[in-house]
């Protein structure tokens, strides 16, 4: 038989049980908007049971219940959708970053439009037939040089302001390089916190939320696999453990550990010697060649919009092949019209004898000279010869130096629909349908990343979703929780109650009136 005052120890249990229950979800109310925080409930256990009266009776748990106790205050998440979340989000970041990047280069390239270097272009091809129709008139030839200087200042803004946000771009990788390092600091402090309070037995939910809102900011960055190590001491089983996070490829492949137990490594990214491009990414003293970085990210993105080095130790990228057509585009196009400028003769060349007066000039060589290729769209200029006398625009054949030949004018303006291999393959095409391959090709990679980072955006949405429903506090559930964990405690209350008049009865009924 149990003790007469057994109801009462049984009945005072289920009280503070309910009560804990009934203060969890009122924290959970109150941090309903609290971002990153993630419902708790009230892990409710029995006690043990008494075992039989007797003697000999074995002392072990027997039928007669004992009631109820609190234990740990868990949190309610799913793990495996963490995993499904940052995997998205690296994705996202990766598609987003380079659907911007692309959005600002087709900003500044601004094609089609009235304003654009197609435009320029053309106005000049137009301006030499004008002066077709009268190679002789100064005002023809006036509007040819200033056409001519309007498509060498068109080529400088362009590659100066695609070099200004390259530069920006580079700012971003070391923005990039800080924010993750800052994140890593930062989760290796909560590991340390974490690890100082398991092993006393307590659950920190709060230092579990605050690790896994820096977790799901890293994963911007780049993929990252997520595991855990115990504490040891008298930690709880429901305890999580160390976080150790690895930076991974796109299959899962380990590429560098980047928090562990023993805190964490720095990541830098390390540029070539002229700063113009990236060469590896490093993880503590583990280096990796750029080429073989794979790991989907905003990092990633950054690195591909500023320039990286390739096996051949070309600069690539997203910036630097803009550039790189553009260069291809204006050293082409000067160096093929000033071949057939100076086989013509120009009226002052009729005049004086002299001959091979260059259109174009690349404006930081000592003699106007045009011999380098790379970055020449942003020193393409008039040549001064052109600048200081319109008598030096050719406009005569050689054979029959007749000041005035239309049928050569005809051929400096038929330039346009000659072909030419740009110095990259054998493969040639006009400079029209050149060009509106660069372009073209832009706006085709700057339709698919804007479509990827819509795609990514969704179905993060949905993991998010999902993983909301499970971990986000839902103030309908919560009420109803509330009103159960209330009633519980009042029928606790009540039984307390009830044996307080069955003891009554025993102690100052039994016995009266003998």
């Amino acid at each position: 038989m149990g003790s007469t005052f057994m109801g009462l120890e049984t009945a005072r249990r289920g009280m503070v049980a309910q009560q804990g229950a009934l203060y969890t979800t009122g924290n959970n109310i109150a941090n309903a908007n609290t971002l990153g925080y993630t419902r708790q409930r009230v892990d409710l256990q029995q006690t043990e049971s008494f075992p039989s009266v007797g003697t000999n009776a074995p002392k072990i748990p027997g039928q007669m219940g004992t009631g109820v106790e609190a234990g740990a205050v868990v949190r309610v998440r799913e793990t495996f959708l963490d995993t499904q979340y940052r995997s998205e989000s690296s994705k996202l970041g990766y598609w987003e970053n380079r659907a911007s990047a692309l959005g600002d280069l087709e900003t500044i390239m601004n094609e089609p439009s009235e304003s654009g270097l197609s435009a320029s272009m053309d106005s000049f091809w137009e301006s030499l037939q004008d002066m077709a129709v009268d190679p002789q008139n100064s005002g023809a030839r006036a509007v040819v040089r200033q056409r001519g200087i309007a498509v060498a200042e068109t080529f400088n803004y362009l590659y100066d302001t695609v070099s200004a946000q390259k530069a920006d771009a580079q700012n971003e990788v070391n923005v990039s390089e800080k924010a993750i390092n800052t994140l890593l600091s930062q989760l290796d402090q909560v590991n340390k916190q974490i690890g100082a309070i398991e092993p006393n037995g307590y659950l920190p939910n709060d230092l579990y939320d605050q690790r896994d809102t820096i977790l799901d900011d890293l994963s911007q960055y780049a993929r990252i696999k997520v595991s855990y190590e115990k504490s040891g001491g008298n930690a709880l089983a429901q305890s999580e453990g160390k976080a150790v996070v690895s930076l991974v490829d796109d299959n899962g492949n380990e590429l560098g550990n980047l928090v562990d137990t023993n805190g964490y490594k720095e990541v830098k990214v390390n540029s070539n010697t002229e700063n113009t491009g990236v060469q590896s990414i490093s993880i503590g003293d583990t280096t990796i060649d750029i080429n073989n970085f794979e790991s989907t990210g905003k990092l990633k993105s950054v690195v591909e919009s500023y320039g990286y080095e390739n096996e051949n130790g070309d600069l690539k990228g997203t910036f630097n092949d803009m550039l790189s057509e553009l260069d291809n585009l204006a050293y082409t196009f000067a160096t093929e019209f000033n071949k057939v400028h100076e086989e013509g003769m120009s009226p002052n060349e009729i005049k004086n004898g002299n001959q091979a007066i260059s259109f174009f000039a690349d404006n930081e060589s000592a003699d106007g000279s045009i011999s380098d290729r790379k970055g020449f769209a942003s020193r393409m200029t008039v040549s001064q010869d052109i600048r200081s006398s319109l008598d030096n625009i050719a406009n005569a054949n050689p054979t029959n130096p007749t000041v005035g030949d239309a049928s050569y004018v005809s051929k400096l303006a038929e330039i346009i629909n000659n072909d030419y291999d740009y110095g990259l393959s054998s493969e040639q095409s006009y400079f029209r349908n050149y060009f509106e391959g660069v372009i073209g090709s832009m706006a085709v990679s700057s339709q698919e990343a804007t479509k990827m980072a819509t795609n990514a955006t969704a179905l993060q949405q949905t993991v998010d979703n999902r993983r909301m429903s499970t971990s986000s506090v839902s103030l309908d559930e919560e009420m109803t929780n509330m009103i159960q964990y209330q009633q519980a405690y009042n029928a606790a209350a009540r039984m307390i109650s009830i044996t307080d008049e069955m003891l009554d009865t025993i102690i100052n009924g039994m016995g009266v009136g003998r």
